[in-house]
């Protein structure tokens, strides 16, 4: 039976993770002064697939690189070791290695960022992955709904990093937005980011719950000033979630957070990302607001379960000129 590594030895963060965000006080003054213009987010984001493509050799390159920012999720009521340790495969080896090969690229030169599970597969995941490069991510504080005491959201992030988890995604209380109370939201991050210690901390703000794009700028400001290592979109369970609206205020929060204190935090759309084409949407966001920095696992994931398959079907349309069978490509 493989065993996971110890905690201690799995918590340290990688040569290649980015600095801790280690945060702001709270500038209420700042945040009370936020507007979004609806119809102009709207307006940019429906450029992002029309104005600027990507085609042939730099698509399939584009493509690899959202290979290298996919955060592989299983999160279902029916998960088991078994399933885990088949995702966990093909977190270790995406595509298949004959296409990397077609494609000049070495044999298992290619994984992905995290493979996303919940508490109790932690150390399933962590055996599994072992020695490959790919973090281990868990969910915590009452996912999804986010709707469990405070002591026991805590709770569960301190056992999920004693377990191992290197990297971790918080739910906020949407109440704490819906209410405007700015100070308890910024309280409740700070005691989860200060629960994370040394593992990295992805705030999921829930941006289909909020109602507003202002709310969502309000909110992916706060979790940020409360050290915020990366911010989320959804948890992947909201009736709305990943949206390129969403995206662009989220990444102008981003930029403007860098802009004013110098901290990089990264961005993570997660939830109905299920294409290439919607993929390739994304990394354009995060080029055209960000720059080419942000383009790497360090600073931007895309949580995903179903779209690696569509990315390896335009590998091999790419390196065969046909189509394959999506069960060429199973997932798990």
């Amino acid at each position: 039976m493989t065993t996971a590594p110890r905690a201690t030895e799995r918590a340290k963060p990688r040569e290649t993770d980015p600095a801790p965000n280690p945060g702001t006080p709270l500038d209420l003054s700042f945040v009370s002064r936020l507007r979004v213009n609806r119809s102009a987010v709207e307006r940019r984001a429906a450029t992002l697939g029309t104005r600027r493509t990507v085609k042939k050799d730099w698509q399939a390159a584009w493509l690899l690189r959202a290979v290298s920012c996919l955060d592989l999720t299983t999160l279902a009521g029916d998960d088991t070791p078994g399933n885990v340790h088949r995702l966990c495969a093909k977190a270790r080896q995406p595509v298949r290695e004959d296409l990397l090969e077609s494609l000049g690229m070495p044999p298992r030169s290619l994984h992905v960022g995290a493979a996303c599970v919940y508490h109790n597969l932690v150390p399933t995941a962590l055996g599994a992955l072992r020695g490959s490069g790919v973090s281990v991510a868990a969910v915590s504080t009452g996912f999804p709904a986010g709707q469990t005491p405070l002591d026991l959201k805590i709770q569960e992030i301190r056992r999920s990093v004693d377990a191992g988890a290197g990297e971790i995604d918080i739910v906020i209380s949407r109440s704490h937005v819906l209410t405007g109370d700015w100070p308890a939201l910024y309280d409740e991050v700070r005691a989860f980011r200060d629960a994370c210690g040394p593992a990295h901390m992805k705030a999921i703000v829930a941006a289909g719950d909020l109602g507003t794009l202002r709310l969502l700028a309000h909110a992916s400001h706060v979790c940020m000033m409360a050290g915020a290592d990366f911010i989320k979109t959804s948890t992947g369970k909201e009736p709305v979630n990943a949206t390129l609206p969403f995206g662009l205020v989220m990444v102008r929060a981003i930029r403007e957070y860098h802009e004013r204190t110098g901290h990089r935090v990264g961005f993570k759309p997660a939830g109905g990302i299920r294409s290439a084409k919607a993929a390739l949407e994304w990394l354009l966001l995060m080029r055209e607001e960000l720059g080419t920095e942000w383009l790497s696992p360090r600073l931007f994931r895309i949580g995903a379960s179903g779209l690696l398959t569509d990315i390896e079907r335009q590998l091999s349309h790419f390196v065969t000129g046909h189509y394959s069978a999506a069960h060429h490509h199973p997932m798990v």
